[in-house]
């Protein structure tokens, strides 16, 4: 213990010198650390449609019919699919795509047109007091490690930040969150394993108050909508929480894997109808080729994706930008 509790003052040290003095070493953009991460969703779109184009020669119907196969395979969903190739078989009968150049182009514009509907749906705040941030999920998709991940970005920008692990139902989440608050430098409010989730809340949200802290990151456990009970605890806990600040939680985050597709899709679906989702983060989106999932959840879901994570390391987790994601999976 000596020695794990040394490593995490390490760590700890580690990111409040980083985050006063900066780094040395210089930092890849968000553009260059998106381009990474979808690589392999490139590889399966880009280089397929310049394939798929070489073989018909010119840019007609069948050509958007071979086209479909690619979108699919990327996981942009049927519906997505169906949207985009309807707006580029218009464009193509115009003879307005008349190489491959100009329908990545114009696929690129799709897409973003797609993303930006969502994007600009706003966070509620409130001046004056702590902006709580529910994360929900099921169980493996990350949802402890996004909130550790999420905690860092916070304070990197100079936030003050509270973790309550209001997970009491799942065996070790409250120590696993403790790590997290250790590798971060970010204080664990808890109760004991069992506990009633909505009480922590309410002790967080009452700290946080008193000391005048930025942001709460409430743990919560992991659920599927056939666990009624759990559906209706995360319930309370939004009543608890709203009892102490009338519009929160001001954001409450659906943690996905990437990896799980269109059946993540229909998981957030049934999520997104019953636990007031606002925003999404995307997880292991650097372990797929199926990184077009992120469009269509802006699509079916109607839900901004806020951040996606691109790797296992604390500072891997990025705000979500739509146009270095559409830019990252042509260029």
């Amino acid at each position: 213990m000596a020695v794990e509790a040394y490593l995490a003052t390490v760590a700890t040290d580690s990111f409040m010198i980083q985050t006063l003095f900066g780094s040395t070493e210089e930092k890849p953009s968000f553009l260059q650390r998106m381009k990474e991460a979808v690589t392999r969703t490139r590889e399966t779109l880009s280089e397929r449609i310049e394939e798929v184009v070489a073989i018909r020669k010119e840019i007609d119907r069948d050509t958007l019919d071979d086209l479909e196969a690619t979108l699919l395979t990327a996981d942009l969903g049927t519906a997505t699919t169906a949207t985009v190739l309807a707006s580029l078989r218009e464009k193509v009968d115009r003879k307005q795509v008349g190489n491959v150049e100009e329908l990545k182009r114009v696929l690129k514009d799709e897409l973003l047109a797609i993303l930006n509907t969502t994007d600009k749906r706003p966070i509620q705040k409130v001046d004056g007091e702590p902006e709580v941030i529910l994360v929900v999920g099921v169980n493996g998709v990350g949802k402890t490690t996004t909130i550790g991940k999420l905690a860092h970005t916070l304070r990197a920008q100079g936030k003050t930040v509270l973790l309550a692990a209001a997970d009491t139902f799942r065996a070790a989440a409250i120590e696993q969150l403790e790590i997290w608050g250790d590798r971060t430098g970010t204080e664990v409010i808890k109760n004991k394993p069992g506990g009633d989730p909505a009480a922590v809340l309410f002790d967080a949200m009452q700290a946080a108050k008193a000391r005048s802290i930025d942001y709460v990151i409430v743990d919560t456990a992991g659920r599927l909508h056939t666990k009624t009970s759990l559906m209706e605890e995360l319930a309370k806990m939004r009543r608890t929480a709203q009892r102490l600040s009338a519009n929160a939680p001001h954001e409450t985050l659906l943690v996905m894997d990437a990896t799980t597709g269109q059946n993540g899709l229909q998981q957030a679906r049934l999520f997104t109808q019953s636990a007031g989702v606002t925003g999404i983060v995307l997880t292991k989106l650097d372990g797929t080729a199926k990184g077009g999932v992120v469009v269509a959840i802006s699509k079916e879901l109607g839900l901004p994706v806020r951040y996606v994570g691109v790797g296992e390391k604390v500072g891997d987790l990025l705000p979500f930008n739509p146009q270095d994601f559409v830019n990252s999976l042509f260029d």
